[in-house]
């Protein structure tokens, strides 16, 4: 019975060595700063009006290779024009294997776009100082609450589409 327990913990344990997480490489992917209305917003008092605008998405570059990219655009506007648009994608490669579907889902909507983010974030913070504007910072992102909301959503949706087709099933009877 012992021995059976060894040889069941021994396999999970050749299990968890199988698994792989890796980043290859963080990088800007695209980055723009712009500000239209200067020199003549720097006029008057600085009350902006500021919004932030966040994104991701992953997509598969080769056998257990994908790339996540965080974009993240941010505009402040004064008195109606625009005072500044700042957009960075950030993005990195990252290794992951070994791990079964929903993990591996949860990993690249949640844990990839979180290791991203601080980058991305630093890069606005710069663009925007450099830009002649009072430093922007952007707050932390819980980027496992958006990956279950937009679960949750996606769930959803997809029962409300399943009701839709068995109602029109249910009629053409």
């Amino acid at each position: 019975m012992a021995e059976d327990n060894e040889a069941a913990g021994g396999q999970g344990q050749q299990q968890e060595n199988k698994q792989q997480f890796a980043i290859r490489k963080i990088y800007v992917r695209d980055f723009s700063f712009e500000a239209p209305n200067s020199p003549g917003i720097f006029s008057g008092e600085w009350k902006p009006e500021v919004s932030v605008d966040l994104d991701t998405r992953t997509t598969r570059i080769a056998e257990n290779t994908y790339e996540t990219v965080v974009r993240v655009t941010v505009t402040a506007k004064q008195d109606d024009k625009t005072a500044y648009l700042c957009e960075v994608q950030q993005a990195g490669i990252f290794v992951l294997s070994g791990f079964e579907e929903q993990t591996l889902e949860a990993l690249l909507g949640s844990y990839c776009p979180a290791q991203l983010f601080p980058y991305a974030r630093e890069a606005i913070s710069d663009a925007v100082t450099k830009g002649g504007f009072p430093q922007m910072v952007l707050a932390p992102v819980n980027f496992e609450a958006l990956y279950m909301q937009r679960r949750k959503q996606q769930q959803e949706q997809q029962q409300a589409a399943e009701t839709a087709d068995d109602n029109q099933s249910g009629s053409t009877h």
